[in-house]
């Protein structure tokens, strides 16, 4: 089988903080052949293609010499860059949050599928090696609760996004993957916009609870899972599981002392060593070359928009959103 066989034609749009490392990888992936970089900033576009042995183009340029593109813009120019991809045929990670608007996102559904293209959002939790652990383990687990803290200090850049859509939108994304259930109500609280409480009740009787902060002194992005018969800690800096089973509490007597204890049987599941943002731009091109349906589809990405919109909405007032 000849290289162009193997490989998916790839380019990326946008060099920003995050452009610049889907170029990297695009280069690193046996099955990928960068071929451009596109950005308003030309020389940043020069300089990133320099760095990863490619070089920059013109959209419509690069668009025509590319199976598959990343888009890293800000999400105000998602659905205009996205739309024009889709109609020249070409497969699109859409960096989240996918859009701002719902309507904007089911015309591109709808646009992929006229065209035969796949559209995956950049939801990188989903492939961070903890969480892939978990696809093992949940569809044995009875789930009671999901609670996710996702915390950090001020940033030292502008940063457009509400800590919601920027932050608390990977939680989201997790949550309904989890809990694959309707939601019955969410709730929501902020603090200055830059700290966010989020309450979702399902149908079936379970909750979750998100927080999202840029105003804690400390780096925090952790996730538990409360089931009946477990408790699942997920630490995606670490990127380690822990499973808590079979607690049984006793007294003890030591030196005539009666003492209490809790003892329980802690697990911790194989996590393979493995860069998120390799995994998911594998996914991607694997999806693209297959046809099959991304392992986060842009149902999905729209999902996680509809719930950031609904909190934002409400966080303010503090009120219910149901469905």
């Amino acid at each position: 089988m000849s290289r162009q066989q193997e490989t998916l034609n790839t380019g990326v749009i946008g060099t920003g903080s995050m452009g610049r490392h889907h170029a990297r990888v695009y280069n690193e992936l046996p099955e990928s052949n960068l071929m451009g970089i596109y950005d308003v900033d030309d020389e940043q576009a020069a300089q990133v293609a320099e760095e990863n042995g490619t070089e920059p183009l013109g959209l419509e340029e690069l668009l025509a010499r590319v199976d598959a593109v990343s888009i890293a813009v800000p999400t105000i120019h998602h659905y205009e860059i996205a739309k024009q991809c889709i109609e020249q045929g070409v497969h699109v990670l859409v960096e989240k949050p996918f859009v701002d608007e719902q309507k904007q996102g089911e015309e591109l559904i709808d646009l992929a599928e006229e065209n035969d293209v796949q559209i995956q959002v950049g939801h990188i939790e989903r492939f961070n090696p903890a969480v892939v652990a978990l696809k093992d383990i949940i569809p044995d687990t009875d789930i009671i609760s999901v609670k996710a803290e996702r915390l950090g200090p001020p940033l030292d850049r502008t940063m457009k996004d509400s800590v919601v859509k920027d932050l608390m939108i990977h939680d989201i994304d997790i949550l309904l993957w989890l809990i694959d259930e309707s939601v019955s109500s969410v709730s929501a609280l902020d603090s200055d916009e830059a700290y966010t409480t989020a309450n979702f009740e399902f149908e079936d009787g379970s909750i979750g609870s998100l927080t999202a902060s840029r105003v804690t002194q400390r780096k925090v992005r952790t996730l538990t899972i409360t089931a009946h018969s477990c408790r699942i800690d997920v630490d995606y800096i670490d990127q380690s599981v822990e499973i808590y089973r079979h607690s049984l509490p006793e007294y003890i007597e030591e030196n005539g002392d009666v003492r209490y204890r809790h003892e329980s049987i802690v697990e911790r599941p194989m996590v393979k060593n493995e860069e998120p943002l390799k995994s998911e731009l594998s996914s991607f091109i694997d999806s693209a070359r297959s046809g099959e349906t991304p392992e986060v589809s842009g149902r999905d990405g729209l999902r996680a928009v509809k719930y950031v919109n609904k909190i934002e909405e409400f966080a303010n007032q503090g009120n219910d959103a149901d469905e």
